[in-house]
């Protein structure tokens, strides 16, 4: 066992410190599980989700587990995370308490709850560590086999570097694509379609993943026979052992009590995976949960006796124990003692822990209290009122932010004496500066590479112009230049490759370029994000199609909870700058024309959103985002491919700015705000305004997530004094954002001689065909009369009604 991993003879004395090391790690993490629980149903801490009965494996999973490695895991591998060095019971418990300094919780600075790990792959100033230096997790989310997505661009990332050439930024993310990517998930979460999904697109791809399951026959309460076919899962997967005559997977069974072989099967599965570039499954079955899924319950309401004795005799570490005893390695009495040492030293991590986390608060609390003090000894009418709230705070023994700010805004309203009130102003205000900064910081990237450090590149256009181009075309000579510059640039998505997409914007570049570096996939949309969220977490720059707008709520759960918060969850310690490339807008039938952008922009918070109306502003997008580290999602407009367009010269340099508004045309009347496909009937309906004398302002947007950062739109309503917000979303959708940023950010109502309008598609979806189309979504006629009635309630002379 021992030499398979090192190749080397060992003494019985280095195997014994080794296995002593491990057992003190796997006392150590149950200890810590124990106590957690105990310091939640105290009070002290919100909620807890911990690792006990999974110790064993995880200790043998970190054993094969290298430096350039990268974990996808589930919420309970804190043993793992201590057996590499990444957590230790302090940080453990600073996370259970929410501590919002990354010195202290180093998983996510209080952001998450405790159980969801990740290590750090920048540094301070944003820019990458060296990641084949370190062992690596990806940082874990919450919702059930969501990791799995993810995991299949980390193990993706080995095959790219290794197979392809000319990648000049390479050293800092692999070795010779060497680099396993190992996911863990529990045995109820493969019931989740993200689990097929991605056991699947790994055995096409044949990627170097290693797949562990941890398997305690329950999901909460649960069992397996509601959850699995035939309650086993690689009993389920067989099909997908690999033989003399096809690819697959190397499968594995074995029990999670049985450490030697726990060892010994991990070590076999990482060198397959490393040196062959083949996906493995390791079942890990007869695993316990001797605390049961969660703090919010107990495991005794829905385990039988029988089941709860099993799980006491086969809990992993007391058979690590016995097992340990029978090769003499060491003696019931020495590992006695260890387990003493082991509880005295989690028990006072915890207490350093709690201090850390609670003495500043208190201080602050001292603090708050002596102001108060102070100025309810000099209140005129509410002294009273105010010493009660100050004897409510003192009684406060564990204080919070929340208790010190709750009740000092409260006292605020009582006081009548003006230098008392400009004191506790003050106060409230610098403390919620200084705090809410811990909780709302790095939604986007703050470094030097953000979006906004780009600066505006004009398409350059010969004085004898070319011929026009198809949008398309603009497109595909815009990706030809941009996958010459950046050889760490890729694409992939369903038909991206021996076509060149649906729509020709890659033509040819499958060719030019290798299929690995445009590549056809099948049709999974959730997996396509995930690929490209694990090649983009370790360096590459991958731009994930999904061919259609409508078929991105496949995928939306993936890029609402995984790549939108990466980078607020991690406190900017882990990027993914994926872009995301759609098309959608206006074309035919109810699955092909969708304009969801209230949903879209509602749920993926932390990622651009980026309309362009054309083909050119599209590929200055493009352009922009691979020299930026943040992650958007373009969308293109469906039914511009086949439009002309002047043809640039400076194809991949031009760069078209995000969060910045163009003015397509100027006027006087009334401002005319709109994004897409919609504004050519924009345009059009405003060149037939013009002949009834109304002038109109034509403004596009060009980016929903950021929106106008230079606040241009107010400045036109400023001019015009009225404002109609088109869109082709439901009414509501992305109108609403839109008016709610004119009006309430940019203060424009106060402006406004008219009441501000908006113009979007019905309710439903829109029908096939022209005629769906246009009784489906807004026309030029219904901008052209929606104008008009606008114009006419302010001047119905001038303008008389049209019905």
């Amino acid at each position: 066992m021992i030499k398979e991993k090192s190749n080397t003879t060992l003494t019985f004395e280095d195997f014994k410190t080794e296995v002593l090391n491990d057992y003190r790690i796997a006392v150590t993490s149950r200890e810590c599980s124990l106590l957690g629980r105990k310091e939640v149903l105290t009070g002290k801490a919100k909620f807890g989700i911990f690792g006990d009965g999974k110790e064993v494996p995880q200790l043998a999973m970190a054993k094969a587990f290298k430096n350039g490695d990268f974990r996808s895991g589930y919420y309970r591998d804190q043993t793992f995370m201590m057996a590499i060095g990444e957590l230790n019971p302090k940080q453990f418990f600073a996370g259970l308490y929410g501590h919002t300094d990354l010195d202290f919780d180093p998983m996510s600075a209080g952001r998450q709850m405790g159980g969801h790990f990740v290590t750090h792959s920048l540094n301070e100033d944003g820019s990458w560590k060296d990641l084949t230096k370190q062992k690596n997790s990806s940082s874990d989310i919450s919702p059930t086999a969501g990791q799995m997505p993810r995991l299949l661009g980390l193990a993706q990332a080995s095959k790219i570097y290794r197979n392809v050439d000319g990648i000049t930024t390479k050293d800092k993310f692999s070795v010779n694509g060497d680099e396993v990517a190992w996911g863990t998930i529990g045995n109820a979460s493969t019931s989740e379609g993200l689990f097929f999904e991605t056991i699947n697109a790994a055995g096409v791809l044949q990627v170097p993943m290693v797949m562990s399951v941890w398997d305690d026959e329950y999901g909460i309460s649960v069992h397996a026979r509601h959850q699995t076919t035939k309650e086993n899962i690689s009993e389920i997967l067989k099909g997908y052992q690999r033989d003399m005559d096809s690819k697959g997977y190397e499968i594995f069974r074995v029990k999670g009590w049985d450490y030697a072989e726990l060892v010994s099967t991990y070590e076999r599965a990482g060198a397959i995976a490393r040196e062959e570039h083949i996906p493995v499954l390791i079942h890990v079955n007869e695993l316990t949960q001797p605390q049961g899924h969660s703090t919010s319950g107990s495991h005794e309401r829905y385990k039988n006796s029988d089941r709860l004795a099993w799980e006491k005799d086969f809990d992993c570490i007391r058979q690590m124990r016995l097992w340990m005893i029978a090769i003499n390695i060491a003696s019931p009495e020495e590992l006695a003692e260890i387990d003493f040492q082991l509880k005295k030293e989690v028990l006072e991590a915890k207490k350093e822990a709690w201090n850390s986390f609670i003495n500043p608060i208190i201080e602050d609390q001292k603090n708050l209290m002596a102001l108060l003090e102070q100025i309810a000894e000099v209140s005129i009418n509410h002294k009273e009122k105010i010493q009660k709230y100050i004897t409510e705070l003192n009684a406060i023994k564990a204080p919070l932010k929340k208790d010190m700010l709750s009740i000092a805004r409260k006292i605020l309203r009582f006081i009548e004496v003006p230098n008392s009130k400009v004191l506790l102003s003050d106060w409230i205000t610098n403390y919620l500066a200084v705090t809410q900064e811990k909780f709302s910081s790095n939604l986007h990237s703050e470094s030097a590479k953000n979006v906004f450090s780009v600066e505006k590149v004009l398409p350059e256009y010969a004085e004898n112009a070319k011929p026009d181009l198809d949008g398309r075309m603009i497109l595909r000579d815009n990706f030809d230049a941009l996958f010459t510059k950046y050889p760490e640039t890729l694409i992939f998505g369903e038909d991206v490759g021996n076509i060149g997409d649906v729509n020709q914007g890659l033509e040819g570049m499958q060719e030019k370029y290798g299929e690995l570096r445009v590549a056809d996939v099948g049709i999974r949309e959730a997996t396509i994000i995930g690929q490209g969220i694990g090649m983009a977490l370790r360096g590459l720059r991958p731009i994930a199609e999904i061919q259609y707008l409508d078929y991105l709520l496949y995928a939306i759960q993936i890029m609402s909870d995984d790549l939108a918060t990466l980078q607020y969850r991690t406190v900017g310690k882990q990027k993914a700058p994926l872009i995301i490339r759609t098309r959608g807008h206006r074309l035919e039938g109810i699955w092909h024309s969708g304009s969801p952008m209230g949903m879209i922009i509602n749920a993926i918070r932390g990622i651009h959103v980026l309309v362009p109306r054309d083909m050119t502003q599209a590929a200055g997008f493009y352009n922009t985002l691979l020299e930026c580290d943040e992650p958007a999602l373009v969308i293109e407009c469906l039914n511009g491919y086949r439009l002309k367009e002047k043809t640039p010269l400076n194809f991949g340099e031009f760069k078209t700015p995000i969060g910045v508004i163009e003015t397509l045309k100027q006027g006087a009347d009334i401002t005319l705000v709109s994004y897409g496909s919609t504004l050519r009937l924009v345009q059009q309906a405003a060149n037939e305004l013009l002949d009834l004398g109304i002038d109109c302002e034509v403004i596009d947007i060009q980016s929903l997530l950021p929106f106008d950062i230079n606040k241009d739109i107010v400045k036109s309503i400023a001019k015009t004094n009225r404002l109609l917000v088109i869109d082709e979303d439901v009414p509501g959708g992305a109108s609403a954002y839109i008016l709610q940023q004119i009006l309430e950010e940019q203060d424009a109502y106060k402006y406004l001689d008219s009441k501000p309008q908006t113009l979007a598609a019905k309710a439903h979806r829109p029908a096939y065909g022209t005629d769906g189309d246009y009784f489906s979504k807004p026309s030029a006629e219904d901008i052209f009369e929606k104008v008009y009635s606008m114009m006419n309630e302010v001047n119905p002379s001038k303008f008389p009604s049209l019905y």
